[in-house]
Order: C-alpha cells, then sequence, then structure tokens
C-alpha cells in the first residue's frame, strides 16, 4: 500500500533565540558547554537521527567570538558537527512567536512539500528520537499536538496579593514541553492569524496560537520528566545526569 505522506516533508524548527539571563553567563545558553558539546548540539543530533528531512536553526542577535549568531551557528555548529538536514539558519524576532514565525516564514519560501512541521526549544537537548516519532505520528492523526507530561505536584492559583485563591484538579494538569507538533498548512495560517492581530495579547508557546486561531483541539502527546529546558545553572547539572544516562547506560 502506497504511504501518501511519502512525496510530503516532515520538517522541525529548533529555537536558539534564547539570551539565558538566569544562566549568569554573557554567552546564550544554547552554545555553553555541556557534557563537552554545545547545549544545542544535542537537539539538533536527535532531529538529525531522527525521520525529519529539513531542520531550520533560528537564532537570536547576539554577537558571538566577534562574529553575528547566524554566521557563529553555521562555522561552529551545523558545519563543526556535520548537521546536513539544515536547510537554513534563520534570524529570530523580539518574542519567541516571532521567531517561531521567521522560521514558518522560511519554511514557506523553500520549494518542500512540507505536510508536518515541528517546534522545539533548543534549550532542552534531553529531547530523544523517540519522543519525535511519536510526535509525527500524533500530528499526522490529530494535527495539533504537544509534548506533555503529568504535573507531579498540587498546583495553586494566586489571587493579586498572592494568596491562595483555586487549587485545580491535578489530574486535568499536564506540563507543557516541546515539540509542539502540527500540520504545517495549519500552523502557518494561525501563525499569519495571529500576527496580524493586534490585541493578540501574551503568547507564550505555539500550542495557544492554535488554540486562539484554529478549531483544532491540541492533543496531548505524553513526554518524559526528563525532556527538561535549560533554565538555571541546576538544569545542566541535572541534564548533564540524563544525558549520561542516555548515552552511556551509567544510571
Amino acid at each position: 500500500m502506497k504511504d501518501e505522506y511519502a512525496v510530503k516533508k516532515t520538517a522541525a524548527i529548533v529555537l536558539a533565540g534564547g539570551k539565558g539571563s538566569r544562566m549568569n553567563s554573557e554567552l546564550p545558553k544554547q552554545y555553553m558547554e555541556l557534557c563537552k558539546r554545545p547545549v544545542i548540539y544535542y537537539a539538533l543530533d536527535a532531529f538529525e537521527k531522527s525521520r525529519v528531512d529539513i531542520i531550520v536553526l533560528v537564532t537570536g542577535d547576539a554577537v558571538i567570538d566577534g562574529m553575528d549568531e547566524k554566521t557563529f551557528c553555521g562555522k561552529n555548529i551545523i558545519e563543526r558537527y556535520g548537521f546536513g538536514k539544515v536547510q537554513s539558519i534563520v534570524q529570530g524576532g523580539k518574542e519567541r512567536y516571532n521567531s517561531v514565525f521567521n522560521g514558518l516564514s522560511a519554511l514557506s519560501e523553500s520549494k518542500n512539500d512540507i505536510e508536518l512541521v515541528l517546534i522545539h526549544d533548543g534549550a532542552r537537548p534531553c529531547i530523544t528520537t523517540e519522543l519525535i516519532e511519536k510526535c509525527i505520528e500524533d500530528a499526522r492523526q490529530y494535527k495539533a499536538c504537544v509534548a506533555a507530561v503529568p504535573v507531579k505536584d498540587t498546583i495553586k492559583v494566586s489571587d493579586e496579593r498572592g494568596f491562595a485563591k483555586l487549587t485545580p484538579d491535578r489530574k486535568l494538569l499536564w506540563q507543557v514541553q516541546t515539540p509542539q507538533s502540527f500540520d504545517f498548512n495549519l500552523i502557518r495560517e494561525a501563525y499569519e492569524k495571529m500576527i496580524s492581530d493586534t490585541e493578540r495579547g501574551n503568547i507564550t508557546d505555539d500550542a495557544m496560537v492554535a488554540e486562539r486561531y484554529t478549531d483544532t483541539p491540541v492533543k496531548f502527546t505524553m513526554s518524559s520528566y526528563k525532556n527538561i529546558k535549560i533554565t538555571t545553572p541546576e538544569d545542566m547539572m541535572t541534564a548533564q545526569i540524563f544525558l549520561d544516562e542516555k548515552n552511556f547506560g551509567k544510571f
């Protein structure tokens, strides 16, 4: 039976535009060394080894070692480690959603027939090819999905004064991660509507864009608690443990 997706492409947008102010480092966190590789290396490596066909890397506007960030990434990340699936490196925007939109625009301008797109934070180095595979399959079935895990702790909603106001049912709460995976045309059109909406408010992830600007419900793809985002120096130590376990099976 012929695979209807055989001529279609699956793309990944990897976001590497964070400043990492909470890391207390002048070097953006995605380029800091983790297990002898830059943090961003691990996300790119996972997508390179996956069924994803095309990668777009979205950078910030920092100057690193006398180079603009795009040039730095091209020379010190893409060329050095041989990431052949990276089709383009584009500069991001002021907000995360601007950077994602720039990545989607780069894919739209390519000559590839793209069916699915996975959007991933480059500061999540512990992503696996197995999770990428699950995201691809769920995106094919549900059109809009987000990697997530059930919350472990009780969550409280506070009032304006910092007092507990509401305790949601923990069984209904999920901690959202990335990749966030979508039918390409669906999320591209949703982003176009969002960008033109002058009353968009605060947009914190891609699932919000799908929720607000499409009629397609967002499905949770079961992820792993190890798929952490590097935000503070303590996260670097935790990620090292998880990467050692992934690569060497010591734990």
